[in-house]
């Protein structure tokens, strides 16, 4: 598993990150466990969790995907590099949530206890949040650095000019910036081409996307019509979520033609999928997940070659209509 430099910073990560927000909901606690024995069997040293995961579960159960994690790597923490994030409701009270001062102390704490560590390698504000000024957030997340709690701070679901404006009151403030930010990014999502990723390359932010596959769109395993219970677009309002994203007639006739390049050239649609995604010189590490172990194997493949020109143009045309779709929620 080659390891890359975590944009400007001196931390190299492997190429892909494992995404663990199906744990303890969508898979269970052994698969949960399966899933990080093979992404460590294939030699994938990043990995990528959340405070709110996991994903589509009843707020009682938010943090078990933490806790599985912390369990897990218990013993050999020391051979992983771990990201977690706050932002998202976590609890009943109006301060359970958000980008504050108060949320981030309480939140960084929660998590550090289900992770069984006394660190964070990257901490990361989940989402935006308009309520909180930036300036709290970036100071809040400093002190976390101050600390020793936290190695390195980023941003996820960011705009272009938010990730913008804080980077420079970062700068003004003389305290620590966000390193790296984690968007949505696949074939049937591209709008972060135009801004956001052209602010990263030139300031040397890494570029960590999820949702690599489309939510397995992109697997061809979904067919138009209703969902199958069990995916990513059945799981209560996430995956309502899901289906607005892409359960579109529109988006499954470019899957169609998607598929229809995969077998032209001899490789599977997972493959396929994320080795495009690894082709844009921007991406530092994409995400990857699985509700089981064996579907880990089609995306680490993506490593085993670089995208030829002739097929990235194929794929560049099929789906440059995504290039002006809506910032991801």
């Amino acid at each position: 598993m080659e390891h890359v430099r975590f944009g400007r910073t001196g931390l190299k990560v492997s190429r892909l990150c494992l995404g663990t927000m199906t744990f303890g909901y969508q898979s269970d606690d052994a698969t949960s466990v399966a899933i990080m024995e093979s992404a460590a069997d294939a030699g994938i040293t990043f990995f990528d969790t959340a405070d709110a995961y996991p994903l589509g579960a009843p707020v009682d159960v938010l943090g078990r995907t933490e806790e599985l994690v912390g369990d897990w790597m218990r013993g050999k923490r020391d051979r992983f590099i771990l990201a977690t994030k706050c932002f998202f409701p976590t609890g009943p009270m109006p301060w359970d949530g958000g980008n504050s001062r108060q949320n981030i102390m309480r939140a960084v704490d929660a998590s550090l206890r289900r992770l069984q560590t006394d660190h964070i390698d990257l901490y990361q504000v989940h989402s935006w949040d308009p309520s909180t000024p930036i300036d709290e957030t970036l100071r809040a997340m400093d002190d976390l650095v101050r600390s020793g709690k936290v190695r390195y701070i980023g941003c996820s679901n960011t705009l272009a000019y938010q990730l913008a404006r804080a980077l420079g009151r970062s700068e003004l403030l003389g305290v620590s910036r966000f390193e790296s930010v984690q968007p949505r990014y696949n074939l049937l999502f591209r709008g972060n081409e135009r801004e956001l990723f052209p602010l990263c390359a030139e300031e040397r932010v890494a570029v960590i996307p999820y949702n690599p596959l489309a939510g397995g769109l992109l697997t061809g395993k979904h067919r138009a019509g209703s969902p199958t219970e069990g995916t990513r677009f059945t799981l209560g309002t996430a995956g309502d979520r899901y289906q607005d994203r892409y359960w579109r007639e529109a988006m499954f006739a470019t899957v169609a033609g998607f598929q229809e390049v995969a077998e032209d050239v001899g490789v599977p649609m997972a493959t396929l999928a994320v080795r495009w995604v690894l082709a844009n010189p921007v991406i530092t590490a994409p995400i990857i997940g699985a509700s089981r172990p064996d579907q880990l194997a089609a995306s680490v493949a993506a490593l085993d070659a670089p995208l030829d020109a002739e097929t990235k143009r194929r794929l560049d045309e099929l789906t440059h209509e995504y290039r002006f779709g809506d910032h991801p929620r």
